[in-house]
C-alpha cells in the first residue's frame, strides 16, 4: 500500500479522521498562496496537501486508495486533481470542494464571502510584517536617538530609539509593513537592535563601568580630574593614598530607566600609571623614600 498521500500530510496511515483533519488544517495555514505571494513552491506544496486531503478525509475515497484500487490522483482514468481542478470553471484557483469548509474555518478572519447575486468570494487579508536588523552605538542606546533607517523593501522610516535600549530588543513600527490585500490592514515592522560595542564604556544592569588612569602623584596626593560619562564628562575627586583597582561611584550617571525610576550608577575603577618616561629625580626620590619606607604590598596581601 503506497503512503504517498499520508506523508505529504505528516501522518500514518493508521491515522484517525482527527488526526488527518488538524494536519491539513495546520499545513493549510502554513502554505496557503494568499499568506506565501508570489512562493511559487508554497502554491505547489498547498496543491498537494489538498490533493491529499481530498481523498483522505474522504472515508471512501481513501478505503480505495489503502486498497490500491485508486492512485494518488484519485482514480485510473488520469483524471488527476490538478485537471479536475483546473476544469472547475471560475472557481477559486486555491479552493476545492473537498477542502471547502476547512479552508473557511481557517481563514474566517481573512476572507469575506459576498453570496448575494451570486458573487464571488472577495479577499481581505492583513500585510505580512517585516523583520530588519539594526546597529546603534553603544551611547545612542544609552542616550536614545533618532535614527532614518531604510527598510529591506525600500521604504525610508525615521524611528526613535528610546532611552536606555537592552541588546537584542526588538521595536514594532506599527503599519510599516507590507500592504494587505482587499483592503486589508498594513503590516507592521519588527527593528531588532543590535549595540555596537564601546571602547571605554561597559554596561551591567543599569550601571555604566569605566576604568579611570590616574597619575601617581594624583593617587598619593589625591586630586580632582574630569571624567567621562555617556552624558558629558564630570569633574570627580580622587581621594588621597588611592591605588589601582579602588572604585569611585558617580550617583545616576548610568543607564536611564524608562519606567521613571532612578538611572543607574556609573563606577569608575582607579588605574595607577606610571609616568612613560621616568627620570632620575624620581628615580633618586623613590630610592631614598624605600630605605626608610620599605613595604611589601605582596604580603600584606597575603595577610
Amino acid at each position: 500500500m503506497a503512503n504517498e498521500l499520508y506523508d505529504v500530510l505528516g501522518v500514518s496511515s493508521d491515522a484517525s479522521s482527527d488526526d488527518i483533519r488538524n494536519a491539513y488544517r495546520a499545513l493549510a495555514k502554513k502554505y496557503h498562496p494568499d499568506l506565501n505571494p508570489g512562493d511559487k513552491a508554497a502554491e505547489e506544496t498547498f496543491k498537494k496537501i489538498q490533493a491529499a486531503n481530498e481523498i483522505l478525509s474522504d472515508a471512501d475515497k481513501r478505503r480505495q486508495y489503502d486498497a490500491g484500487e485508486i492512485d494518488a490522483d484519485g482514480n485510473e482514468t488520469q483524471r488527476g486533481y490538478y485537471r479536475d481542478y483546473a476544469s472547475a470553471g471560475g472557481e477559486h484557483p486555491y479552493r476545492s470542494s473537498a477542502g471547502h469548509d476547512d479552508i473557511s474555518d481557517i481563514f474566517s478572519d481573512l476572507f469575506r464571502a459576498r453570496t448575494q447575486d451570486g458573487e464571488n468570494v472577495n479577499i481581505r487579508m492583513r500585510g505580512g510584517d517585516i523583520r530588519y536588523s539594526m546597529e546603534v552605538s553603544f551611547i545612542e542606546a544609552i542616550n536614545g536617538a533618532k535614527k532614518r533607517v531604510t527598510m529591506p523593501d525600500g521604504k525610508t522610516l525615521d524611528i526613535t530609539i528610546p532611552p536606555g535600549l537592552n541588546e537584542g530588543q526588538v521595536l514594532r513600527l506599527r503599519n510599516q509593513g507590507m500592504p494587505g490585500l482587499g483592503g486589508g490592514a498594513t503590516g507592521d515592522a519588527y527593528v531588532e537592535i543590535r549595540i555596537a560595542a564601546h571602547p571605554g564604556f561597559r554596561r551591567r544592569g543599569n550601571n555604566i563601568h569605566v576604568d579611570l588612569p590616574i597619575a601617581l602623584h594624583e593617587a598619593v596626593l589625591g586630586a580632582k580630574v574630569p571624567v567621562p560619562t555617556v552624558g558629558s564628562a564630570v569633574t570627580m575627586t580622587v581621594p588621597a593614598g588611592s591605588n589601582s583597582g579602588d572604585t569611585l561611584r558617580l550617583k545616576g550617571k548610568g543607564v536611564p530607566s524608562a519606567s521613571g525610576r532612578p538611572a543607574g550608577d556609573q563606577i569608575v575603577t582607579l588605574q595607577v600609571k606610571l609616568p612613560k618616561h621616568s627620570d632620575d629625580e624620581l628615580k633618586s626620590f623613590l630610592a631614598d623614600w624605600a630605605k626608610s619606607h620599605a613595604y611589601d604590598p605582596r604580603t600584606e596581601n597575603e595577610s
